[in-house]
């Protein structure tokens, strides 16, 4: 259970409103109940919904749960996790044709810390892991520099991007394509979706004592990190590009070097690069509405307001820029990403679409289908339900001034700016936060965590016992 509440208006109906739409995405799928991903997007996805759920958890339990351990239940025997499932008649249906992202180990890993580190649910994920990291090194390593490929379009999400020029949306072989002028192409997305696996392997196999295992995994991980160091680093630029099946350089700035800070496959120094030449770059990626999918400077940049990902802000990016941001110890910039996301989001309305205009942060009415609702006034469809979008918003409130669990410690988030109060109860543990704007005091089961000026996050054991504090201001 949590509970939000403040004294700006305009704020409260927008974490009211994006609570209440995220329950429209909560459906049946052949009895378990799970966070589709909305929008006009009925299925749950590899690359949203694990992370969605997870994210949900606290409203939600046992949808948080079903959004992971669905993707676990119907892994194929061979390792591959199915990109996404749909519901078709009461029954599930898991899709193998593209690979769709993997924003997976992280969230069902706090999935056993939030369910009480349940250690059955450790080891499925750990089969899981490792079954899929093993599908991938058979399946992708086309070149054998160490590299994966992404064979589709879809293998990474990027809907209609221009710099997958002529490669099909999706791909049901293991064999890798041929004939087309980009794909199979060396990819540091699925190139990281190996060290996500290695990495989380590391830390479950620490979990269950095998030290041994761990150390195994660190190696195989770090070898995966260096391979793309090495191969597809631009020291020069200070990004990541992929190569296309001839080995040139993809030659398009995208926004994916932080994707791969999502995944921790980026050295920090690299990540720190990337942030200072790019990411706060205005002419490229700090926009008035920051994180376009491209620089906003590239000529394969659109301001294309469908779904395409050579542009226009996404939802999504804001979703797990706050993760990747967060594994590199940027929560200074996490707040001021969140106060512009979050004004975008009261200024257009509680509009909560797919895409944004990175030029004037007003959310794109173009619906994803054609059978979406229209919006008021218009004879467009809308999206108004996108469920990253909604997420995003309660994330970036929780992450400013509220209250979070993750990997076994409890966030209290006291930046400054706004009288609020937080609630959250999980399994017989009593979580508050109360701030009148200047100070705030985190409380953990009636006992005092922490009390200071505003601006800094405190961080607890599950017991209310204080670990650090970091600033956040």
């Amino acid at each position: 259970m949590i509970r939000f509440e403040c004294d700006d208006a305009a704020l409260q109906r927008l974490y009211d409103t994006a609570e209440a739409r995220c329950r429209l995405n909560l459906k049946d799928f052949g009895g378990d109940r799970v966070l589709v991903e909305g929008g006009g997007y009925e299925k749950i996805w590899l690359e949203t919904q694990p992370m969605g759920g997870e994210m949900y958890a606290l409203r939600d339990m046992e949808a948080a749960k079903n959004n992971s351990a669905l993707f676990m239940r119907c892994q194929r025997a061979d390792g591959r996790l199915p990109g996404s499932i749909q519901c078709v008649d009461g029954g599930i249906e898991p899709q193998f044709n593209k690979l769709q992202g993997f924003c997976f180990p992280d969230p069902a890993l706090n999935m056993y810390y939030l369910l009480g580190r349940d250690p059955h649910w450790l080891d499925a994920l750990r089969d899981c892991l490792a079954g899929f990291d093993g599908w991938l090194w058979r399946t992708r390593d086309v070149s054998g520099d160490g590299l994966l490929s992404a064979f589709c379009v879809y293998d990474t999400g990027e809907d209609n991007a221009v710099r997958y020029g002529d490669a099909p949306c999706w791909w049901t072989d293991d064999a890798p394509p041929e004939g087309y002028a980009v794909v199979p192409m060396a990819s540091m997305d699925v190139t990281s979706y190996s060290y996500a696996c290695r990495e989380t392997l590391q830390r479950i196999s620490l979990l269950q004592g095998r030290p041994c295992e761990a150390e195994t995994w660190a190696k195989k991980a770090a070898a995966v990190a260096d391979a793309l160091r090495k191969r597809l680093w631009d020291e020069a630029r200070g990004a990541l590009y992929d190569r296309d099946r001839r080995g040139e350089t993809v030659d398009v700035l995208c926004h994916n070097t932080l994707r791969c800070m999502y995944w921790g496959s980026v050295s920090p120094a690299m990540a720190e690069r990337f942030v200072r030449d790019h990411l706060l770059n205005p002419a490229e990626f700090w926009t008035p509405l920051p994180l376009p999918s491209v620089a906003a400077n590239d000529p394969a940049f659109r301001n294309a307001p469908e779904n395409n990902w050579s542009g226009q802000c996404e939802g999504l990016t804001f979703q797990r820029a706050m993760f990747a941001l967060e594994r590199y110890g940027y929560e200074k910039l996490v707040t001021r990403l969140g106060r512009r996301f979050l004004k975008a989001l009261m200024d257009g309305g509680c509009r909560f679409t797919q895409q944004f205009d990175p030029f004037t942060g007003a959310p794109s009415r173009v619906g994803l289908y054609s059978h979406a609702p229209l919006a008021p006034g218009s004879d467009e469809p809308s999206q108004d339900a996108y469920g990253p979008t909604l997420l995003s918003a309660l994330g970036y409130v929780e992450r400013l001034w509220g209250i979070g669990l993750w990997m076994g410690e409890v966030r209290f988030s006291l930046a400054g700016g706004l009288p609020c109060r937080c609630r959250v109860e999980w399994r017989g543990h009593r979580y508050a936060l109360e701030s009148d704007g200047a100070r705030a005091v985190a409380i953990a089961d009636g006992r005092t965590v922490y009390d200071s000026p505003c601006g800094v996050r405190a961080i607890a054991d599950a017991d209310g016992r204080l670990l650090r504090v970091i600033d956040i201001e």
